[in-house]
């Protein structure tokens, strides 16, 4: 690190394989121990806070979180609810300061407030339902020549837009369809909600909720049309083909389709997406947790990525193909969680993330560690305070070993992240989050990265 900134901050197959010796081993299991919550981060995200220890990445969506609400109760609650009488209300309030120090020593910087306010209705007639939810992020700190943070329009501007208007179609109790434009997360597709507003999509989407009561296997699936998206610090809807980096006036949008398994500690799901004449990528996900004690569990998971271009090749104007593939073990005692994973990228081109937070065991803060030849060891430690409830601490390191192109380098990143979810009190609902990344290159001279960000943001009691 530079003088300057110490001063300023003191494969398919593998997946396929073990789904199916986990199968069988869950099979042969005559107990069964209620899994750990999966909280959403990044997802847990900079948003999304559980009280359980996870290693899940900011802007991240694992594959047994796809196609499904966040909440499993509220799914069945939402079912019986009386339209108007029961419409709810959702505001939050957000500011967050992000400050980082480039590899070429340029920076970008920015302060903003704003947040969300959205309502959703309950079901007319027990079938139907709407809601809409409106974003904003105005500037407090903003210099025009510390520009990209993402937490602003481009040149430190402000912006607001209404980034939700749906219907809900409730076919059953446990199948739901959604037109209109609405947040959602799979593990390409997501709200990569690590900024001030989410990606929101233009979409017709299928969702079901199968099982998972009563000790029963729980299936969820779903699959739909994505046209368009609203990039996280964007007012405009555009084409999912021209967000993706296809010359302009493309017009293609996602066709999805995907499904996860759960029974007890075992998940297993895949999911394709399929855009016309732009690119297919298909993503699978194993996981397998073995209680060891009453507070101890180890987890195995798998997972496995394919990307190739298809029809015109509209993207890059060439075929391309690329997979990345990754491991990870986790042991977790009581507030405590270890985990080392590691990926290893190949092909001929760059793994991409067109749409959202990318969703390999190693793609952390800064980097994702997907570049083409490019294989990555992280090591990771989170602790939950049992003294301060809703505190909790993590730090992780990871190694990135070079890529093929002899014009990048081996790179490795160290993060620290601490936050407080305020539980109860007349402060309930208030979030302090500090997150530190520092990311070293090694060539061709030694270059460094830093990133801090200070969240706070307030889910008041519901409306």
């Amino acid at each position: 690190m530079t003088t300057k900134r110490e001063a300023r901050y003191a494969t398919a197959a593998a997946v396929a394989c073990m789904a199916c010796a986990l199968a069988s081993a869950a099979h042969a299991q005559t107990t069964t121990v209620p899994p750990q919550s999966e909280p959403v981060e990044e997802t847990e995200d900079d948003v999304y806070v559980d009280t359980q220890p996870t290693s899940t990445e900011q802007g991240q969506t694992r594959m047994n979180e796809a196609f499904a609400p966040r909440d499993r109760a509220q799914w069945v609650r939402d079912t019986r609810r009386k339209a108007f009488r029961d419409t709810k209300w959702d505001l939050q309030v957000r500011s967050f300061y992000l400050d980082r120090e480039k590899y070429d020593d340029t920076g970008s910087e920015a302060w903003a407030l704003g947040g969300s306010l959205g309502f959703k209705t309950g079901y007319f007639r027990d079938r139907f339902a709407f809601g809409a939810t409106g974003y904003t992020s105005q500037e407090l700190y903003g210099p025009e020549d510390r520009d990209g943070t993402l937490l602003l329009a481009p040149g430190q501007e402000g912006y607001t837009v209404l980034g939700e208007v749906y219907g809900e179609f409730l076919i059953n109790e446990d199948s739901r369809l959604t037109l209109g434009r609405r947040g959602f997360d799979t593990p390409y597709i997501n709200r990569n909600d690590a900024r001030m507003t989410p990606n929101t999509f233009q979409t017709v989407l299928f969702q079901g909720l199968y099982g998972g009561d009563e000790g029963r296997p729980e299936w969820r699936v779903g699959g739909g049309y994505i046209d368009k998206i609203k990039e996280r610090n964007s007012e405009d809807f555009v084409s999912m083909a021209r967000d993706a980096g296809a010359p302009a006036g493309t017009e293609r949008g996602v066709y999805a389709l995907g499904a996860n398994y759960k029974a007890g500690d075992f998940s297993f799901g895949a999911i394709n997406y399929y855009s016309d004449d732009i690119i297919n990528i298909f993503y699978a996900e194993g996981k397998y947790g073995i209680p060891l004690a009453e507070k101890t569990k180890l987890s195995f998971s798998l997972q496995y990525s394919d990307q190739t271009s298809v029809g015109d090749e509209l993207l890059r104007g060439t075929d391309f193909s690329s997979d990345q593939w990754g491991a990870k073990a986790e042991l977790s005692h009581g507030g405590a969680l270890f985990t080392a994973a590691y990926t290893t990228a190949g092909g001929d081109t760059n793994m991409q993330n067109p749409w959202s937070g990318y969703p390999g065991f190693t793609s952390v803060q800064v980097e994702d560690f997907n570049r083409d030849g490019e294989s990555a060891w992280m090591l990771r430690a989170g602790y939950t305070f049992p003294w301060i409830k809703g505190a909790s601490v993590y730090a992780l390191y990871v190694d990135g070993s070079d890529p093929q192109s002899p014009t990048e380098y081996a790179k490795d990143e160290y993060d620290v992240n601490f936050q407080w979810a305020v539980p109860d009190g007349f402060l309930k609902g208030l979030l302090f989050r500090m997150r530190y990344a520092h990311v070293r290159q090694e060539g061709p001279v030694e270059t460094d990265l830093d990133d801090f960000r200070l969240m706070i943001f307030y889910d008041p009691p519901a409306l």
